[in-house]
Parts: structure tokens; sequence; C-alpha cells
């Protein structure tokens, strides 16, 4: 007959045993955390909550561990003894980790540095003279910099930063959109057409040409139904018999069909049609559009189109008779009758004549000018 009290006496001392046991095993792995070297303590708490990291992503949403917690983990392991720490992968897959950071390490140790980078006052200097003059080359900048600055530059470093850093560069063969603009100003004249909403939220068409080289306003003309027989009319006015125009640029309007360019072209003109999508070729004359509504019409709601006929004249007479322009020097497009009086002292009026105010649309805007005192 089995003794029950003697049998449960000894699981009870086996249960007791092997409890001593464990807590004594503990305590000295304790121990001897608590004799390793700080730095491999903290390697091995940062190695196993990457580990739990991983494993948590893993959970989520099933994934391979990134370069950076492959590098980070090969080079924790270099500080302690990982192999008892390591869970989430095989000892090999972390030695694998190992070995393709070391070789990443020496591809780029190994890279070849080259010629020093120039300094970044000489670098700008090289973009500089690349946007100014689209016709020089490499060796044409280089020489620019050795002879008249002192700077001693190899032309294939001057290729490298205009590579690099630089403006896209033009054919030498070929000349910039900007650049003609600017070579032909006083030959060229653009137009354009924009909206103006009435009172009666009726939309009336406004038809501009201005004149490049002398930013003048040359023609306008407002109709609620711009036909390609009106805009020819609109040429006819603005190209008379005997004018010193050359090129007429225009965007790709619908309104400026191939019949408009036939006669504008008869009328001893080039037609030059900006690109798709590119307002800015024809940028002078959507900047004048732009003055014309932040300096004239946002101020306005016209009644009807002779309403808005009067507003453009009196605003075109001071836009070219009144306005300073920053293109201009500054200066005014029609210059005739405004006499310039010099005073001894640039900050003093002169004694003999006194200022003259004159308002224009209204009180809008106001012209100055010396008067002779009597």
């Amino acid at each position: 007959m089995l003794n029950w009290p003697l049998i449960y006496l000894f699981c009870s001392l086996k249960h007791c045993v092997w409890t001593v046991g464990r807590v004594l095993g503990e305590l000295r792995i304790l121990i001897v955390l608590a004799l390793r070297p700080r730095t491999a303590l903290i390697a091995e708490n940062l190695f196993l909550r990457k580990q739990l990291a991983l494993f948590k992503e893993r959970n989520e949403r099933p994934r391979r561990a990134d370069n950076a917690t492959r590098w980070l983990l090969a080079a924790l392991s270099a500080l302690f003894d990982w192999r008892s720490a390591l869970v989430v992968v095989k000892p090999d897959t972390l030695i694998r980790w190992h070995r393709n950071g070391f070789r990443m390490f020496w591809r780029w140790k190994s890279k070849p540095k080259g010629r020093p980078k120039l300094p970044r006052n000489i670098s700008e200097l090289v973009n500089t003279m690349a946007a100014e003059n689209p016709s020089w080359g490499q060796r044409r900048i280089a020489n620019e910099l050795k002879v008249k600055l002192g700077v001693c530059v190899s032309p294939r470093t001057v290729q490298k930063y205009l590579s690099t850093n630089g403006p896209p560069r033009t054919p030498d063969h070929k000349q910039r959109w900007q650049t003609f603009v600017r070579n032909h100003a006083d030959v060229l004249v653009a137009c354009d057409f924009f909206t103006v909403v009435t009172a009666r939220f009726r939309i009336l068409y406004v038809f501009v040409v201005m004149e490049l080289g002398s930013r003048r306003l040359v023609h306008h003309n407002v109709t609620a139904h711009p036909t390609a027989e009106w805009t020819i009319q609109q040429f006819r006015e603005t190209l008379p018999g005997e004018h010193p125009y050359r090129y007429l640029i225009h965007d790709r309007d619908s309104i400026f069909s191939q019949d408009v360019d036939t006669a504008a072209a008869a009328m001893g003109v080039k037609i030059l049609r900006t690109p798709y999508r590119s307002p800015q070729a024809n940028g002078r004359c959507e900047r004048l559009i732009g003055t014309i509504r932040r300096e004239c019409l946002n101020f306005f709601i016209p009644w009807n189109e002779r309403h808005l006929k009067a507003i453009l004249n009196a605003w075109a007479a001071h836009y070219n008779r009144g306005r300073p322009h920053m293109a201009l020097g500054p200066g005014i497009p029609e210059t005739k009758g405004v006499a310039i009086i010099d005073s001894q002292n640039r900050h003093s009026l002169s004694s003999t004549h006194r200022v003259q105010s004159k308002a224009v649309l209204g009180g809008l805007h106001h012209e100055y000018t010396l008067e002779k005192v009597a």
C-alpha cells in the first residue's frame, strides 16, 4: 500500500531543490553579467531590441531586414558574445551580413578621390560665365580665368562643373531664345489676349501689342467676339505701311489661325510662335498684362465695352508717357516733352521750379513734373 504523505513530501522537496537550483543559476548569470563591461551590456541590449523590433515587423507584415538593421546587428556583434543572443536569424546569416558590410566599407575606402574640388566661389563663377556667354566652351572659360583673373583651372575641370552644377548648355551654332529677344528687341513686337469681366458678367477680350525694346504699348483694343478678321484689322492698325518691325511674337491660341499669320506676314513681319505651354517665351507681354491688371483693372469694374476702352486709353497714355520702367534704366518709353532739371544737390529740388501733380484715372495714380516758378 502506497504511503501518500511520504510521496507528497518527496515531491515537495524535489520541487524546492529544483527551484533553488534555478534561482542559483539565475544569480550566477546575474553575477556574470554584472562583471561584464558596460559597453558589452549596452550592445547586447540594443542587439536584442533590434531583433524584437524586426520580429514585430515580420508579424505585422512579412518583410526582410533592411540594410540598416543588418549592418547595425553585424557591428554590435563585435562587442559581445552574440551567439546566445541571436534569435531571429541563423548565425551563418549574421556572418554573411558582416562580410557584405566589410566589402562595402573597403569599396568605399578604395574609391579614388581624384582632384580636390574647386572653391565654391570659383565654381559659381564658372557657372556664371557659362550662363552669361552661351557660346563659350570649357577651354574659353578656362583661358578667361587664367589670363584675366589669375585662376589656373583645367578645361576638364571646367567641363565637370558645367555638367554637374551648371545651366543646360546651348550648342555653339544655336542661340538661346532670351539672347535672340535681347539682340532684336528694337525690331520685335509681341501681342496677346486677356479677358475682363464686366459688371453685367460679360466677358470682354482685350488685345495688346507692345514693342519689346522700348516697352511701349503700341496698340490695344477691346471686343466681345474676337475673330480672325478682327485680329487682322488690329495688325493693320499696328503695322502701317512703313514700320521698323521685323518679328511678331504670339502664343499658340486658336485665334491666331493660319490666315492671321499669313496676313501679318504680308505686312512685312516674320511670325514667331512660342512653344506649347511656355508663357515665359512671351514673358514681357505677359508682364505687361500683369501690370495692367495690378495697377489698373483690379481697381475698376467696367460697365461695358466703351467704359473699358476709356479706362485702357487713359492707362495706356500713363503707361507710355508717365510711368517709369525699371528695364529702361529706369526710364519712360515716350520721353518727348519730359524735361529733366538738374539740381545742385541730388537730395534737394531745384529752387527755380516747383512740383506739379497730375491725377490719372481719377486719382488712382499721379504723375509728377517740375514747373518753373514765375
